[in-house]
């Protein structure tokens, strides 16, 4: 394997989103771009109100100088699908971040608006992926060594529920600071890893997970607690999109709810509380998602961050033993 590779990309994307961040937050600041933040959530939050958002830009343009710079050898068809991809939902982010902060309308695009927009992305990586790769249908079942599932007429529409779920999921995580980048970071790291154990033929998908955690990494510096940034929904759509896309390419839609448990925990938190709420009027969660729950509980927002951070790497490395 090719750690030169690996090791460049990390580093250049994270030296770039270091230097994007002083260029770009202050533009954030200046346009007025700033995150409006919810009155019933957690009071220690509403200081935050004001603070740039939308700053995914940081991440997908250190993302793309990287890419694009690494050479012939990375720049294969299934890197530039996962570039497509992760821009893609990256810009069904950016125009709802645009719609309800530059032209005032609360909602955004509207929840049909979004949710064709990301089957769409969803169904041609998966038509791609099934028409493209010699597994054609098949996926890869953790804990059964070299056992794989052949998915048939289902593969298209298990794909599309995969991508728009754990999209949906990344969003819905991303309300702390360094949360969801944090997380983003363990979980690319993981394909990264597990590619790069696969041989050269995985290298193209490695370097692209590798420079996509680098860009999060350089963005988690001003993204900690206490953020100067958040990545609004243009980042955490994006890499929701990257996330799903890389493990569908590496024939690993299953390991998603491995490794990026918290983001599945999220979501179900947020489901339960209202079903709950609507059969019999009571909630499950002080608020979801889970976060907010251990936020209200009294826990520090750095407390919760950190362990939801260290459950992810035991995640990832349960993820790792699954498919040896």
């Amino acid at each position: 394997m090719d750690y030169f590779h690996i090791i460049g990309a990390i580093a250049i994307s994270f030296i770039i989103s270091l230097i994007l961040g002083p260029i770009i937050i202050p533009l954030l600041k200046r346009l007025k771009i700033g995150q409006s933040i919810r009155e019933d959530g957690p009071q220690s939050h509403l200081t935050k109100s004001g603070t740039p958002t939308m700053g995914g830009l940081i991440i997908f343009v250190s993302l793309i100088i990287t890419v694009f710079t690494s050479g012939q050898r990375i720049l294969t068809k299934d890197v530039i699908l996962l570039t497509i991809t992760t821009l893609g939902f990256g810009l069904i982010g950016f125009l709802d971040d645009y719609i309800k902060i530059v032209k005032h309308r609360n909602l955004g695009l509207r929840a049909y608006q979004k949710f064709l927009a990301q089957v769409f992305l969803a169904v041609v990586l998966a038509v791609y992926q099934s028409k493209t790769s010699a597994f054609e249908t098949r996926v890869l079942v953790p804990f059964l060594q070299d056992q794989y599932l052949d998915l048939g007429v289902l593969y298209i529409p298990f794909i599309v529920f995969v991508v728009v779920g754990t999209v949906n999921s990344v969003n819905l995580t991303d309300g702390l600071d360094g949360l969801a980048s944090g997380i983003s970071i363990i979980v690319l790291a993981f394909f990264s890893i597990v590619a790069m154990s696969w041989g050269m033929e995985s290298l193209p998908i490695a370097v692209f997970s590798s420079a996509l955690a680098g860009a999060c990494l350089g963005f988690l510096i001003y993204n900690a607690h206490p953020a100067k940034v958040f990545m609004g929904d243009t980042g955490s759509l994006g890499l929701g999109g990257a996330i799903a896309a890389i493990a569908i390419l590496m024939k690993l839609p299953l390991i998603l709810p491995i490794v990026g448990g918290i983001f599945f925990v999220e979501t179900l938190s947020v489901i339960i509380q209202v079903v709950s709420f609507k059969l019999t009027g009571k909630r499950v969660f002080l608020m979801s998602p889970l976060h907010h729950h251990f936020e209200h509980k009294g826990w520090k927002e750095t407390k919760v961050v950190g362990v939801f951070w260290f459950i992810t790497v035991i995640l990832c490395i349960i993820g790792i033993l699954s498919l040896i």
